[in-house]
C-alpha cells in the first residue's frame, strides 16, 4: 500500500473538483499546492449547458449548435470528443456544485439569460452562471466550500508543496510524485496506488516557455495575472513521455491599460495586481499609434488583441467621450465586462472609476481632440480626421469602412474627451497535455500513460488560438468539469 490512492497536484478549480469527486468514491486523496492558499483562485464566472438553473430560468442551449460553433471557432484544431465531453457533462458538474456545495451554505446558481449578439462574429450562447445568495451579488468565496467538502470526505491537503517530478515504475505507470517543501526546500516522495491528477495550470508566468511555445503572447500582452503558472506540471509529464498540443491557445483580455508611451517589447509584468480597465472591452473607437482606425472594434476580446500584431508598437488607443459613458449598456457586453450585476460596475461606478484612472494618469482627458492627441502622443491631424470620419459613419448609422453594427457605432462628439493606451492581459495559456475523453494523459502514440490524468489549463485538445469569450464561463467550466471527471475516472 502506498501513502494515498490519488494525488491531485494543484488545488484550484480543476483540482478542487477532482479531489471532491475522488473522495466521494472513497479514495484516499491528497491535494498538494505550491502556494499557501487557493481560496481566492476559484473563478466566479461559471459556464454550463442545460443545467437545473438554466432550466429554471427558461434557458435552453442547442448542444449541436454549440458543438459546431466551438469546432468552427477552433478550425477543428481540437479533439471533437473533448468538446462533446464538456457539453454533455458540464450540466452535471454545475448541478453537483449547486446541490452538494452551494445550497447547504445558503447559495445557489444564477443563470445569466442574456447572450445578445447581432453579427456572426459575435455569435453568443447563454452559458454563464453566478454563485449567489440574493441574486444581487456574487459569493466569491465559494471555493472554500469545495475545499471544506473534499476535506470532510477525507481528502488531505498539503500547501507550500511543489511538484518536482513524477515517479514511474518499470512499466512507466505513474505511482507517485517527488515534491519540494517551498519553505524548507526539503525534497521527498509521496506514493499513490491509483495515480496522479495534474491540475497545475498553464505556463504564462514562465517567459522561457512562452518564447518556446507561444511567443506572440509577449507581443500581445503587457501583463499576466497568473503568476503561479510556471508550466511545471506540463514539463513533469513530458519528462515521462507525455505530449502536448502542437499549437498554442490562450485567454487574453483586451483591457490591459498602460501608461502612454509604453514599449510593449520591454513590458511583461507578472503579478497578482489587477491591471484591467474593463472599458477596454467595449466597442469604442479604437485607433493605432498612427491615429488611424484599423478594424471593426465589435469582435471577441482576443480578436482585438490579435489585430495588434499588425499595428505599430502592438498597441491600440481607445477614444471616447462623456456621452459614450451614458450608453455603456447599449453595447450589450457579456461576462465580466457586462454593466451591472451579474457583470461588473454600474455606469455611475464606472464614471467614478474613469476619473480615478484620469488622476492615475492612465486615462487622458481633454477639451478637444487636438488636445487629446497631444496627451496620447498621436498625430494630431490624423486623429482629428479619424474621429471626424467615425462620427460621420455613426450619424449615418452605417459603418461603411469596417461593418460595425449600428447599435455599437456611437459618435465621439462633444467634450470632455477621453483616451487611453491598451495592451492585452493574459489570464492563462490554454494549450497543454494531450488527453483522451477519460482525462488520461497521452504519449506520442496516443496511448494513455497509466496512472496519469490532467484537467484544467495544463490539459490540451480543447482550445486553439483564441478563447471563445462569447461562451461565457467556458474556461472555468472546462477546468471544473474535466477535474470532476478525472476524479471519477482515476483508478
Amino acid at each position: 500500500m502506498y501513502d494515498y490512492d490519488v494525488i491531485v497536484v494543484g488545488g484550484s478549480n480543476a483540482g478542487g473538483f477532482a479531489a471532491a469527486a475522488a473522495a466521494e468514491r472513497g479514495k484516499k486523496v491528497l491535494v498538494i499546492d505550491k502556494t499557501s492558499t487557493v481560496e481566492h483562485l476559484y473563478r466566479h464566472w461559471l459556464g454550463g449547458v442545460n443545467t437545473k438553473a438554466q432550466q429554471k430560468a427558461g434557458v435552453k442551449i442547442d448542444k449541436n449548435d454549440l458543438a459546431q460553433y466551438l469546432t468552427t471557432f477552433t478550425q477543428d484544431n481540437v479533439d471533437q470528443k473533448l468538446i462533446w465531453v464538456w457539453i454533455n457533462n458540464s450540466g452535471e458538474a454545475m448541478d453537483w456544485l449547486e446541490d452538494k456545495i452551494l445550497k447547504p451554505k445558503g447559495d445557489h446558481l444564477y443563470s445569466e439569460t442574456d447572450a445578445h449578439y447581432e453579427t456572426l462574429i459575435n455569435k453568443a450562447f447563454p452559458t454563464e452562471h453566478h454563485v449567489t445568495a440574493d441574486d444581487k451579488s456574487d459569493d466569491k468565496g465559494y471555493g472554500n466550500y469545495i475545499l471544506e467538502y473534499a476535506h470532510d470526505k477525507g481528502a488531505d491537503f498539503k500547501y507550500n508543496t511543489k511538484l518536482e517530478h513524477l515517479i514511474v515504475n518499470r512499466e512507466n505507470k505513474v505511482i507517485g510524485i517527488e515534491v519540494k517543501d517551498t519553505k524548507t526546500n526539503e525534497i521527498y516522495k509521496i506514493m499513490a496506488n491509483d495515480g496522479v491528477i495534474l491540475c497545475t495550470g498553464g505556463y504564462g508566468a514562465n517567459k522561457a516557455l512562452l518564447q518556446k511555445w507561444n511567443p506572440t503572447i509577449l507581443k500581445k500582452c503587457c501583463y499576466t495575472q497568473s503568476p503561479r503558472d510556471d508550466g511545471s506540471g506540463i514539463e513533469a509529464a513530458m519528462e515521462i513521455g507525455a505530449v502536448r498540443d502542437d499549437e498554442s491557445a490562450s485567454i487574453i483580455f483586451n483591457r490591459g491599460v498602460v501608461p502612454v508611451g509604453t514599449n510593449s517589447k520591454d513590458t511583461y509584468i507578472i503579478d497578482w495586481k489587477n491591471h484591467q480597465y474593463n472599458l477596454g472591452s467595449f466597442m469604442f473607437l479604437k485607433v493605432n499609434l498612427n491615429g488611424e482606425r484599423f478594424f471593426n472594434e465589435s469582435v471577441p476580446y482576443q480578436f482585438d488583441m490579435n489585430s495588434l500584431m499588425h499595428q505599430p508598437g502592438n498597441m491600440e488607443v481607445l477614444i471616447w467621450n462623456e456621452d459614450t459613458m451614458n450608453h455603456l449598456k447599449d453595447f450589450h457586453t457579456l461576462g465580466c465586462s457586462r454593466v451591472g450585476w451579474p457583470g461588473n460596475k454600474e455606469i455611475s461606478e464606472r464614471k467614478i472609476q474613469n476619473e480615478e484612472k484620469v488622476k492615475e494618469g492612465l486615462v487622458q482627458k481633454a477639451d478637444s481632440i487636438e488636445e487629446l492627441a497631444d496627451k496620447l502622443h498621436l498625430p494630431k491631424e490624423k486623429l482629428v480626421e479619424t474621429v471626424k470620419r467615425y462620427n460621420e459613419l455613426a450619424h449615418k448609422g452605417v459603418d461603411e469602412d469596417f461593418g460595425k453594427e449600428k447599435s455599437r457605432l456611437l459618435p465621439v462628439d462633444g467634450a470632455p474627451y477621453y483616451g487611453a493606451w491598451f495592451s492585452g492581459v493574459l489570464l492563462a495559456t490554454l494549450d497543454g497535455l494531450r488527453i483522451n475523453d477519460h482525462m488520461q494523459v497521452l504519449n506520442e502514440n496516443n496511448d494513455p500513460i497509466e496512472g496519469l490524468y490532467a484537467a484544467g489549463n495544463c490539459s490540451g485538445g480543447f482550445f486553439w488560438g483564441s478563447y471563445e469569450d462569447r461562451v461565457p464561463g467556458l474556461t472555468c467550466s472546462h477546468a471544473q468539469t474535466f477535474g470532476r471527471l478525472a476524479g471519477k475516472y482515476i483508478g
